[in-house]
């Protein structure tokens, strides 16, 4: 993982700095091409999500990649999400793209108090939860393969996506619960429940089944993080 630190330089982050920092806020964001009306034609997906929960906090789709879209993206997430007043520290990751390292959005992270965090250079796979989700998104049943014939065709299927992804997908790293069950921290009430259930059916069915404990609580905090060696 890299930070940017005070001065702009960009260094070096391990686990273990992590686990001190002990950060309660990951987001990363990323952007992909969406295959346009004509072959060789784009637009370009701005997403952004919570490692924490996995909800999409910010999706947007436009007709260029740029430093001022992207500041412009990152700023309505930040107010959307009431970050402000939830005195949390946010780091922001990205890969090495040029909207991610503009100076007109590095310098909106600063203002907004958000710690930058890129990917190591030559290293594809350092943004590996929006790798993750874009293949969700664009293996999705229903994803125009063939290309979407205008952009507002475009925002239309990514809002819709966003809105199951987040409210009707129960995601297996979330011991399936939804995204925004686990950002308003409703899950953990959903599994209590469904733990009592499981229990209830154990007692009254003592012999017929072998019964694997259920996962009581959802796993801890997930971090960005580099491999050895850097």
């Amino acid at each position: 993982m890299r930070l940017l630190d005070g001065s702009g330089v960009s260094r070096e982050v391990h686990a273990p700095f992590c686990e001190r920092l002990r950060v309660k806020l990951s987001w990363p964001t990323n952007l992909s091409w969406l295959p346009g009306p004509a072959r060789g034609t784009w637009f370009y997906l701005y997403l952004m999500m919570d490692v924490y929960s996995r909800k999409i906090v910010g999706h947007e789709v436009h007709e260029n990649e740029t430093g001022e879209l992207a500041r412009e993206f990152i700023e309505k997430a930040y107010w959307r999400e009431h970050l402000a007043s939830r005195g949390k520290p946010l780091v922001l990751h990205s890969d090495n793209g040029s909207p991610m390292k503009a100076a007109t959005f590095l310098e909106k992270l600063y203002d907004l108090g958000i710690t930058p965090s890129n990917s190591r250079p030559r290293v594809s796979n350092d943004n590996a939860y929006s790798e993750s989700l874009f293949k969700t998104l664009k293996f999705r049943p229903g994803f125009p393969v063939n290309g979407f014939k205008t952009i507002q065709d475009a925002r239309d299927w990514v809002l819709k996506f966003v809105r199951w992804y987040n409210t009707e997908h129960r995601h297996s790293a979330l011991n399936y619960v939804t995204p925004q069950q686990r950002h308003t921290g409703e899950a953990n009430q959903i599994l209590a429940k469904r733990k009592q259930v499981i229990e209830a059916a154990k007692a009254a069915n003592p012999p017929k089944l072998v019964w694997e404990n259920p996962k009581p609580q959802l796993a801890g905090l997930s971090y960005i993080e580099s491999g050895k060696g850097g």
